[in-house]
């Protein structure tokens, strides 16, 4: 099969597409025929040998999280699920033609196998740090890079917990954030006076590693009242770095209720091929993202 490998941690150049030997489901695990991989920033982060506990490397190492495709083999153990179900969940080495998925839940009826696989560690991730943010209903978020997978699904699934949000992110992506139910405003020169003007902040979320955070502590009062996802030196500030997922299953679930019920909708931007991977890199660090970007094999 073929999948995308590294062999040294470096720029996206290190990213090689090879022949391999397909995987094969473990007990509690199913295989799938990949249709599609989610593009995560925590991908090029693991590529580029950043320190991140919760994934540790062992070179040559395969890409991606995050994945949607038919189940064709079932591990001992596992059930409720059968071979040619439709899933979209997380796994190892998702860049690939199969792969194996560790957690999964069947994909909503009307979902593309694209759309899906933007789901899994994104959702997990939002109601993770709205959880841990400890914001509550009548109170107001702010997202700091609200627009990319990830601060798309807080702004709808703060909304629907009835929590009012703010979102920040580049001029051309305003509409969209308007339309996920945020008061939006652009970052840049000036924009901490432009989200006083919309309203009180009760805690703020980091989503970009921008370098912000001095900025949300001011805005919120408190760095308790702030969480980061991309700034490894929150910490020396006082600030919570929150990098170690929940329970994905639970997670799963709930994307799939909410998307069922037509409460969240996070749509993909782009798709590459495998032999894209490079450039699906370039573009997710790059930022600026509306939505989700995608593998698909």
């Amino acid at each position: 099969m073929k999948k995308v490998s590294f062999a040294e941690f470096g720029g996206p150049d290190v990213l090689r597409l090879i022949d391999a030997e397909e995987p094969h489901a473990g007990p509690g695990q199913v295989r799938i025929a990949v249709r599609a991989a989610g593009v995560n920033p925590v991908d090029w982060r693991i590529r580029e040998g950043q320190v991140l506990g919760a994934h540790p490397v062992e070179l040559p190492a395969g890409v991606g999280l995050d994945a949607a495709g038919v189940v064709d083999e079932v591990g001992e153990g596992v059930g409720g699920v059968a071979v040619g179900d439709r899933v979209f969940g997380e796994g190892a080495d998702t860049y690939a033609e199969f792969a194996v998925l560790s957690a999964w839940a069947r994909m909503p009826e009307g979902l593309t196998f694209e759309e899906a696989a933007g789901y899994p560690s994104v959702v997990e991730t939002a109601l993770r740090v709205i959880d841990e943010v400890g914001v509550r209903p009548g109170q107001t978020l702010l997202v700091s890079g609200a627009s990319g997978g990830v601060g798309s699904a807080v702004l709808q699934i703060a909304r629907e917990r009835g929590i009012a949000v703010i979102g920040t992110a580049g001029a051309a992506n305003q509409d969209y954030l308007r339309g996920l139910g945020a008061l939006a405003t652009t970052y840049g020169e000036g924009w901490v006076e432009r989200v006083r003007r919309l309203g009180r902040v009760d805690a703020a979320l980091d989503l970009a590693g921008s370098g912000v955070l001095r900025e949300l502590i001011e805005l919120t009062g408190d760095p308790r009242k702030v969480i980061s996802i991309a700034d490894l030196g929150a910490p020396d500030l006082g600030v919570r770095f929150s990098g170690v997922a929940g329970s994905v299953p639970d997670a799963l679930a709930e994307a799939a209720r909410l998307i069922s019920q037509g409460k969240l909708h996070i749509p993909v931007e782009k798709s590459y091929t495998l032999a894209e991977a490079a450039a699906a890199h370039v573009d997710s660090r790059a930022g600026h993202t509306r939505g989700r970007r995608v593998i698909v094999p």
